[in-house]
């Protein structure tokens, strides 16, 4: 299966006191658009479009972010924060 993977963080740069609702909400709205294309897809495009799934990672504490130069200058988040994310999300199931 092909796989692509995405961050997004809330307080940043400034502290939230709701950040763990926000990113909740977040994934949740997520997922839901998720069923809501892959429906659409199928009813157009017929049932080989029925696969795409989501995986979803949340954790909570202190990160470090910077941008991050080369031939491609991108913003970067870093720390144990971050790594567990990914791990919760990249050993979790889908949907």
């Amino acid at each position: 299966p092909l796989t692509d993977c995405y961050v997004a963080v809330t307080g940043l740069p400034n502290p939230q006191s709701n950040h763990a609702i926000i990113m909740a909400r977040f994934a949740n709205d997520c997922r839901n658009k998720l069923q809501e294309v892959t429906e659409e897809l199928v009813a157009e495009l017929g049932k080989d479009t029925e696969d795409l799934a989501i995986r979803v990672g949340l954790h909570s504490g202190p990160t470090t972010a910077g941008v991050l130069r080369g031939d491609k200058s991108r913003f970067q988040l870093f720390g144990d924060t971050v790594n567990t994310a990914a791990r919760m999300e990249s050993n979790g199931l889908p949907n």
